[in-house]
């Protein structure tokens, strides 16, 4: 069972690695955590832009805060 990426500290290289995640929203992540603070649960990263129901689903098993 792979380790889960963490949100709030994960690089954009890491980011990248998830699916569905290349480097345009990986960025868009990091700007969204650097804006607000941080993520407080996995279910806000369906505010950051560029992320809906469909990618959240591919990624929410590989991902943590």
């Amino acid at each position: 069972n792979e380790a889960r990426i963490n949100l709030n500290t994960a690089s954009l290289a890491e980011l990248e690695t998830l699916p569905s995640i290349g480097e345009v929203r990986a960025q868009a992540i990091i700007d969204y955590r650097e804006s607000n603070g941080g993520f407080k649960s996995v279910d806000e990263l369906k505010e950051v832009s560029g992320i809906g129901e469909k990618i959240f689903a591919d990624v929410s098993p590989h991902i943590t805060v």
